[in-house]
């Protein structure tokens, strides 16, 4: 089967299973451990340290390839930092920063048990076994993340393969945006009006969009009848928002078909374990997260 053809089980199924191992990626980009790590190559913290090292499976990308890739972000925003931050230093390096980050992360928010645990064995074979299904056409970031090593150790065998099942997933994403006809900044908006979202501050000030293009933004997307006088997603924007999200879910469907209902619902629950322990130790601060 490929990813566009109808799965074998509910492909929301597979939703879910992304959003419990999601944030096995995600962790990195709340916490301190990665950031140290690659200011010491000589990158800016903040937007340079974020852009070069999700950027870096690309290779030394010029700055519009990563204002395609990674859809959201202004590229004015992006041009202040790359390629400036291939200057400081290099892919390879920045990949290698990126991997201590993320170990240094997963132990102080895990601890060693956890990480020495059956449970993580199991959790990292899974989702390996999962990424085998995934598709390399018109999905670059994938691609790029699919041609590195897997680590040994299984904590970082499994943040290395959440980080293929995310970029999967993303890439397919982007697909189902432009689509539903949505620009980067109308895609953010109509995410962080759902209140469950980043806030609209660190939406902002992540992706370089300024207070009056977010504003002028909300205005257009209201005018489509997508958001109410409130700010709040009308029935048309709601419905938008699950269509497209339906659509990438098709996109997605590949590797949790190739796992099979009964993997995909024992990755799920091993996962979720995992990410509610990384919530609990703070790594995804609640000030960033909400309407406003």
């Amino acid at each position: 089967m490929t990813s566009f053809e109808t799965p074998s089980f509910e492909a929301s199924t597979g939703r879910r299973c992304h959003n419990a191992v999601n944030p096995l990626h995600a962790s990195v980009y709340f916490a301190p451990e990665p950031q140290d790590e690659l200011a010491a190559l000589g990158l800016e913290r903040g937007a340079m340290v974020y852009l070069a090292s999700r950027a870096a499976p690309l290779g030394a990308v010029d700055a519009g390839t990563v204002t395609a890739t990674f859809y959201n972000f202004s590229h004015e925003h992006v041009q202040r930092y790359i390629p400036a931050a291939w200057t400081v230093t290099t892919p390879a390096e920045v990949l290698a920063a990126r991997l201590r980050g993320a170990d240094r992360t997963l132990r102080r928010l895990l601890g060693k048990d956890a990480l020495a645990s059956a449970e993580m064995t199991e959790t990292a074979g899974l989702a390996l076994h999962a990424t085998e299904a995934c598709r390399r056409e018109a999905r670059p970031l994938y691609a790029a993340n699919a041609g590195l090593p897997v680590p040994e150790e299984p904590h970082l065998a499994l943040w290395h393969a959440a980080t293929l099942l995310r970029e999967h997933r993303g890439d397919g994403h982007l697909a189902a945006l432009a689509v539903a006809g949505l620009s980067g900044i109308e895609a953010l908006v109509l995410h962080n009006a759902t209140g469950t979202a980043p806030t609209s501050a660190l939406f902002m000030r992540t992706r370089g969009w300024s207070a009056q293009q977010w504003d002028a933004t909300r205005d257009r997307v209201r005018e489509r009848g997508l958001l109410d006088e409130e700010g709040d997603l009308t029935q048309a924007g709601a419905t938008l928002r699950e269509e497209t999200e339906a659509l990438t879910d098709r996109l997605d469907a590949a590797p949790y078909d190739h796992l099979g209902p009964a993997a995909t619902a024992r990755l799920t629950e091993l996962a979720e374990g995992f990410s509610g322990a990384l919530r609990a130790a703070g790594a995804f601060p609640a000030v960033h997260f909400g309407r406003d």
